[in-house]
């Protein structure tokens, strides 16, 4: 008999973050609600909810608790869990009447695990800020337009992005579906790049770290949406790495506005939808939460930096970038310079965001070892121009000669994703082509992929071996082969949709493709 869910209103998705430290005691329970979306749904149905997520945590802590409860499986709900920090949870809760909206759970985990992570490098653990100020009000001034802004980002960003999705369309928020199986998130898209190209590449590293003198700085350097060098460690390289594709590069820049962006059948219609949707959730959290960038709450009034805004990032006479989300230096009415916070040292670092033509620069340097502030950022950005601009001139020069163009990692008769789960890099077939796809083959692909994802938690669950070999080969109903192959951290999907009619020639297929662009690595010899 499945969980019910009955009690919670109708609508398509709640997402709430809450905190089981706080609100224990009787008259307190509004205390342990950090986030939730909708926002105007009636305090008593949002308590409904996270009670009943509570209470589930608490239950299957009961038969597992070393490992956190991921998702629950009710008759007309999904409820989905991510225990980002300790006791702070994420939970979506999702209806299942929907025949288009088929997710698969890691997928919707993982839209979570981005929010976090995104939360994160801007304004550090949700569990430091709550005990900076332990009413609250610091955390949810923050929390809300962040999510809202996310939320926002990826609706505006392409359909043919590899890595993201409409989540807001019409009145309800849209989840990550089926169609979405040829990607990967929490993944960066790597270029490809010549020999003689990655020399000039790993020059130029050093010159833009030699900008910063003895300081110790980092670097992130994308051509394109496509990742070329990072000195960062992975976890801050993935989320560096997301905002620079939302935010930095220069089809972000442009609103999407390139060759690379097209228009969906009922596309505007959804963008029309989208925006009262948005305008109607801007009215709510201005209410509840304050209006632009200040939060007014009791006595106090909270300056809220909110760096995934769009249209704030725009690109200076000199080629950086600059953006006033970050409000005015206190000494001039210059922008104050952006700073994240690294996820691998927690250390606070500035952002300076250099452009030429298709090669976006991003040089990471620590903001104690600037001692003299905005001047001393302006005298690293200096030493960039004059120091490093020819190499940069050079390097955009030799990548643009080798970029293929948006069809540069099409193969012929495939349509296919690549995972590499321990450089979380991943390839896929670009997405005008994946749109080719049949919908029955997309929906044996979810299926497919689920699977996997359910033998992968089992393997870890079980601590199991890692590099045990998995292979699922699978015919759809519009006798398209799907084929999932899994072995040593590294992950193939595949789509044949005019392959022969044995399960023999769909093998060899993947054979073929394996040896000639993964240099054997999904074999069976």
């Amino acid at each position: 008999m499945g969980l019910s869910s009955a009690s919670a209103p109708p609508e398509a998705i709640k997402f709430c973050i809450f905190d089981l430290r706080r609100g224990q005691q009787e008259g307190q329970e509004l205390d342990k609600i950090l986030f939730f979306y909708p926002s105007d749904l009636p305090f008593s149905s949002q308590l409904s909810v996270i009670g009943l997520s509570e209470g589930l945590i608490t239950f299957t802590r009961i038969f597992s608790p070393e490992a956190a409860c991921e998702v629950i499986e009710a008759e007309r709900h999904s409820h989905v869990f991510y225990e980002a920090e300790t006791d702070i949870w994420m939970v979506m809760v999702v209806e299942k009447n929907d025949s288009e909206a088929i997710w698969r759970i890691n997928a919707l985990q993982k839209v979570l695990k981005e929010v976090h992570s995104l939360f994160l490098m801007f304004h550090g653990s949700i569990r430091a800020m709550l005990a900076k100020e332990p009413a609250g009000g610091l955390l949810r001034s923050h929390l809300y337009p962040f999510i809202m802004d996310y939320l926002s980002a990826c609706q505006k960003r392409s359909p043919l992005d590899s890595c993201c999705c409409d989540f807001l369309v019409g009145k309800k928020l849209p989840l990550p579906s089926f169609r979405d199986c040829l990607k990967e998130r929490g993944t960066v898209q790597m270029l490809t790049v010549s020999r003689e190209a990655a020399i000039e590449v790993q020059s130029l590293v050093r010159l833009l770290e030699s900008c910063a003198g003895n300081t110790p700085c980092y670097s992130l350097i994308l051509f394109q949406d496509l990742l070329v060098s990072t000195t960062l460690s992975p976890v801050d390289t993935i989320s560096l790495f997301t905002y620079a594709v939302l935010r930095l590069t220069p089809r972000a820049l442009t609103s999407g506005l390139s060759s690379w962006s097209y228009l969906r059948k009922g596309s505007a219609a959804s963008q029309v939808a989208t925006g009262s949707m948005l305008a109607h959730s801007s009215s709510v959290s201005e209410q509840i939460y304050g209006s632009r960038d200040t939060f007014h709450g009791g006595d106090n009034n909270y300056n809220v930096a909110r760096p995934l805004q769009p249209d704030r990032w725009s690109k200076g006479k000199d080629g950086f970038l600059v953006t006033d989300i970050w409000g005015a230096d206190a000494g001039n009415s210059t922008s104050a310079t952006p700073t994240i916070c690294l996820q691998q040292t927690e250390e606070r670092m500035y952002l300076c965001a250099y452009q030429y033509r298709s090669l976006t620069l991003i040089v990471i340097v620590p903001v104690a070892s600037i001692l003299d502030g905005e001047q001393g950022v302006s005298s690293v950005k200096q030493q960039v121009l004059e120091n490093a601009s020819l190499k940069i001139l050079k390097v955009e020069e030799k990548l643009s000669k080798g970029w293929g163009g948006e069809n540069a990692y099409h193969v012929s008769g495939y349509r296919y994703l690549l995972v590499d789960g321990d450089r979380n890099v991943s390839r896929a077939s670009p997405p005008g082509k994946v749109t080719t796809l049949t919908k029955d083959s997309l929906l044996a692909l979810s299926k497919v992929r689920e699977e996997v994802d359910l033998e992968k938690g089992q393997l870890a669950w079980e601590n199991a071996d890692r590099d045990k070999d998995l292979e699922l080969c699978v015919r759809a109903k519009n006798n398209a082969w799907v084929i999932a192959r899994i072995t040593k951290g590294k992950e193939i999907y595949m789509v044949l949709e005019k392959a022969g009619e044995t399960v023999l020639y769909a093998s060899d297929a993947l054979e073929k493709f394996s040896n000639r662009y993964c240099s054997g690595a999904f074999s069976l010899d």
